[in-house]
């Protein structure tokens, strides 16, 4: 291990780094050594590398666990600024290791990182070699709450990861650390007594003491303006908070608190560097801003219509914007052309992670001409009375350079104008194609978007190259600092890894040559099919994994799968956990048998070609190293009972306003049987609602859940039946989780529909009362898929059709208001308006017409009502009477004033055509009816009573009396079709 050490720092020097020693405080990570944390702050140029021991007491197992350690190596690397090539430069230090980075599957898999407490965040990835995490890389975006001018790359390798799958070793006590010398050996006793330090032993009350001196040493220094010692008290507080942590003797309201104040300061210190470099005058000097490409003044002529190529070429996208930005390049390709005279084909868009590309049919060679007016002064302005120019003609004549005496006169509406008639010329197809295609880049977007070296670009991740021919015509292009070439860029590990490309014509076919599959439909089979072929083998398939395909068509350009193996004994472990792992963590597809069963196999699937068997061998071991972690955490959790494990997550904070898990578990249950209460349920749901409610969320202190979040729910079944609960409880607790998607399973049994109702409800009154709602495509708590989850699970469970919306949300806001917070009526409200949006969506995505989306919205406080109706109005529609029926309501409801209440005096009615509507109203009320169909019936013979009404009655009356019956009559048939459909909604969609 000291060899690789040495290795990258000989690797990092060559290339301008300059190497510091690792900091003489405990740090989590390298990131907090003030040779990153502070000097990515400001306008100086920084390369740097070093080792650094990363303490963390959370993750001491005594040595015991193979992958865990509370002091781990890290190699930290920064770039400041961004070189250009930073993947290429890291490919390179593994190179230096003795990787074989071709006959190993390296991949960089989206992984965006954020420490609230130090203000910073950055967007990256994981570097897997085979499945392991090896490296974490970040364009750093904001440290210390200040946006980084220029961008800093982070490189921070996990060292003894590196070194256990380079040596092949299970553990990290076996990995060779210097001649004869194991890591365990050397290691393997501090490793142990610091593990009893953090987790047993540590002194809580020492602790505290430490923490409140260096948090108030920390004050001072700051206050003194000496920003580094200052930085090294803060990690002190931050190392001593993690002590705590690691003991269990830090509160919710405890850790809120801690939060804040390190913040706070780590803040304070970052502002303080910024303010003392610049006192200094930046001694290292600024860095260079990167020149501009010069705009093309060069457009080459063509002949004839050619097919247009344009490429955009980026690091590693994140896979769901592989498609999004597919279908984005397509969209603003369509409109910007739109918006010219040039003449073209079909527009397709095809995308990999580090492609782009664009594929226009038959480009024509010119823009056609177009003759445009150019209109003057009116013509009685324009000559006097002689028929001569006046000064307002000869003006605009001039302006346009033109004779007077060429003006026209041009009739607009009527009215009759001077002007005159322009041919404007059209433009060469390369011109055009230039000025829409770099606009196209500058306007790239993603949901996440960063900044790199590039200082007027901004996307999901750098745009390193562009390729733009038309036909064989170069295309020039200038965006910022990048132009566009003839050459791309094929696989990283090959041979000429940057190549050129004569023409746009069977690009796809070409890039096949060197092993990229553009088209991601193409790609997405192949997955299947190699995926299918490797699972026959061993007597298996691989169904129903179409979302993880998905995901994993857009984390290749080439798929290579790969067919591995687990042992048997850990199908032991529930399934869910397996799969878990395999999906979340690894990206790859779980292998069963013909009955479902899992078999002890997996698909995993490479970037291109690579060595089967060390690709084979290296994801296995991932796995089992997994699993191994899978299998501990199960068995401690085993001997925890659930009554226990629900202690634990008083620990865990939720939100800083709304208390602990805890907190929210209790609001949870009380929620859940307010709502049972209103239901009416049998003594026996009843029962199993009040037992499971009595332990909501109590896997959520588990260790697997801990470490396996997705787990939730799931976990909390297993445990609970191993404890000896009822399965109807372990169900409930289950469904508590449903659904935990769109479109996702949602609850089987009433109780559980009730706790998953209860857990929304309180999410999304709780937030929302303390500021915390979706803003944009920021959704931290996911409140979205919570009202997501309230619309589907109601619409599930027509029984449960009397608990609406708002009844729901007032129910979860009585125990938040129990929490001394305030929650007002407008944002109930609010809250109830936000989900009803989520059930119109849900409508429009089924294709349900928008009329009658509309007209039903009204119900969608009871999505089955809801529901119920809508089936009813499709079947309505096409019926000449509803049509009626419709067109008559809607007219009574124009009619009469919004403010005009229901109520009227039949005996001042003296009409025929009013008394035969009153009495044929007071039937149909009578009548009453279920549902849309009922009201439908009841309400039609109303249609032609209505319509008559109308024709022969003076609804304004001059008779104040008269009048208001008459309006009241109006507004008693209104309010009474109200709450059944909105009638306005359905427009003139119907025809009678």
């Amino acid at each position: 291990m000291q060899d690789a050490l040495l290795a990258l720092t000989r690797y990092w020097t060559e290339r301008g780094a300059m190497v510091v020693q690792p900091f003489n405080t405990e740090v989590g990570a390298g990131t907090l050594n003030p040779a990153t944390v502070l000097r990515v702050l400001g306008p100086e140029p920084w390369r740097v590398a070093y080792v650094e021991p990363s303490v963390r007491p959370d993750d001491a197992r005594y040595g015991e666990n193979p992958n865990r350690l509370q002091t781990h190596t890290q190699f930290q690397v920064i770039l400041k600024p961004d070189p250009g090539n930073p993947q290429e430069l890291y490919l390179g230090s593994l190179q230096a290791l003795g990787i074989d980075v071709a006959a190993h599957d390296v991949r960089f898999v989206e992984d965006n990182w954020a420490s609230p407490a130090l203000g910073a965040w950055g967007l990256g990835w994981e570097v897997w070699l085979d499945g392991l995490e090896i490296t974490q890389f970040t364009y750093f975006q904001q440290a210390g709450g200040q946006t980084l001018d220029p961008v800093s790359v982070e490189i921070t390798y996990g060292v003894e990861r590196i070194m256990m799958a380079l040596q092949g070793v299970a553990h990290f006590k076996d990995i060779a650390y210097a001649p004869g010398i194991s890591y365990g050996e050397a290691f393997g006793q501090a490793e142990y007594e610091m593990s009893r330090f953090y987790l047993d032993d540590a002194d809580v009350d020492t602790q505290r003491r430490l923490f409140e001196d260096y948090a108030a040493e920390a004050r001072r220094l700051l206050d003194a303006r000496l920003p580094v010692p200052a930085h090294i008290h803060v990690l002190k507080c931050s190392h001593t908070f993690n002590v705590l942590d690691a003991r269990g003797a830090v509160s919710t309201t405890e850790r809120a608190k801690a939060f804040a104040r390190m913040r706070g300061l780590a803040r304070e210190v970052a502002g303080l560097w910024s303010e003392r470099r610049s006192e200094l005058d930046h001694p290292l000097g600024l860095v260079p801003a990167l020149p501009q490409a010069a705009a093309p003044t060069e457009f080459p002529a063509v002949e004839g219509a050619h097919p247009l190529l344009f490429e955009i070429g980026t690091e590693e996208l994140p896979p769901h914007e592989v498609t999004r930005t597919a279908a984005a390049v397509e969209r603003a390709l369509t409109e910007k052309l739109a918006a010219t005279r040039l003449g073209h084909g079909a527009i397709t868009t095809y995308a990999t992670p580090r492609r782009v590309i664009a594929v226009v049919d038959a480009v024509e060679p010119v823009e056609p001409d177009a003759e445009r007016t150019v209109r003057g002064p009116k013509a009685a302005a324009a000559y006097d009375a002689d028929g001569n120019p006046t000064k307002a003609a000869a003006g605009f004549a001039r302006g346009q350079g033109v004779d007077p005496a060429e003006l026209r006169r041009i009739d607009v509406d009527g009215v009759e104008y001077v002007g005159i008639t322009r041919t404007d010329i059209g433009k060469g197809a390369v011109e055009v194609l230039s000025g829409v295609l770099g606009a196209v880049v500058a306007e790239l977007r993603a949901d996440k978007n960063m900044r790199w070296s590039d200082p007027k670009l901004s996307f999901t991740r750098p745009v390193r190259w562009l390729l733009a021919l038309l036909g064989t015509t170069p295309v020039p292009v200038a965006v910022s600092a990048l132009t566009a070439g003839h050459t791309t860029r094929v696989h990283r590990t090959a041979a000429d890894p940057v190549v050129e490309v004569a023409s746009a014509e069977g690009y796809l076919d070409f890039l096949a040559g060197h092993g990229i599959v553009a088209d991601q439909r193409r790609r997405r089979d192949l997955v299947v099919s190699s995926a299918a072929e490797l699972a026959a083998t061993v007597g298996g398939v691989v169904d129903g994994e179409s979302a993880l395909v998905d995901e994993i068509t857009n984390l290749v350009e080439e798929p290579n799968a790969v067919l591995g193996s687990f042992d048997a004994r850990y199908l032991e472990l529930p399934a869910e956990i397996l799969t878990t792992v395999m999906r979340k963590h690894q990206r790859y597809l779980p292998v069963r048998d013909a009955d479902g069963a899992l078999l002890p196999h997996f698909v995993a699937v490479a970037n291109g070609a690579c060595d089967h068997d060390k690709v084979r061998a290296g994801n296995e071991a991932v796995l089992r190293a997994r699993y191994e972690d899978a299998s501990f955490f199960w068995r401690a959790d085993l001997r925890t009972p659930p009554e226990r494990m629900k202690e634990g997550i008083a620990k865990l904070a939720f939100e800083e306003r709304l208390g602990s898990v805890a907190q929210r578990a209790d609001r949870i249950a009380s929620v859940a049987l307010a709502l049972g209460a209103a239901a009416g349920l049998s003594e026996e749901d009843d029962a199993v609602l009040r037992a499971a409610a009595g332990l909501a969320k109590f896997d959520l202190g588990s260790q697997m859940v801990i470490e396996l979040t997705s787990l939730a729910g799931t976990m909390a079944r297993e445990y609970a039946r191993r404890a000896g609960q009822p399965e109807s409880v372990a169900q409930a607790l289950y469904d508590m989780e449903l659904p935990r998607s769109g479109g996702g399973a949602v609850p089987t049994t009433v109780p559980g529909a009730l706790l998953a109702l209860a857990d929304r409800f309180d999410l999304l009154a709780g937030l929302f009362a303390v500021g915390a709602k979706p803003t944009g495509s920021s959704d931290p708590f996911g409140l979205r898929r919570a009202g997501a989850g309230v619309v589907a699970i109601l619409r599930a469970f027509p029984r449960l059709s009397g608990l609406t919306v708002p009844f729901g949300l007032s129910t979860a806001a009585d125990q938040v208001r129990a929490q001394g917070i305030g929650v007002d009526d407008a944002v109930l409200a609010e809250v109830a308006e936000f989900v009803k949006r989520r059930y119109e969506q849900v409508l429009l995505d089924a294709g349900t017409p928008h009329e009658q989306v509309g007209a039903v919205l009204p119900l969608a406080d009871a999505p089955a009502t809801a529901d119920a109706a809508v089936a009813e109005l499709a079947g309505l529609t096409t019926d000449p009477g509803f049509a009626g029926l419709v067109a008559a309501l809607q007219r009574v409801r124009r009619i009469v004033p919004a403010d005009t209440g229901a109520g009227y005096d039949p005996a001042a009615l003296v009409e025929p055509a009013e008394l035969e509507l009153h009495q044929v109203f007071a039937k149909a009320h009578a009548a009453g009816g279920t549902g849309l169909a009922g009201f439908v019936v009841a309400a039609s013979p109303l249609t032609e009573p209505v319509n008559t009404f109308f024709d022969a009655v003076l609804v304004m009356a001059p008779e104040p009396a008269l009048r208001a019956a008459r309006l009241g009559l109006l507004a008693s048939i209104r309010d009474w079709a109200a709450p059944v459909l909105d009638w306005q909604a359905l427009g003139t969609s119907l025809e009678a």
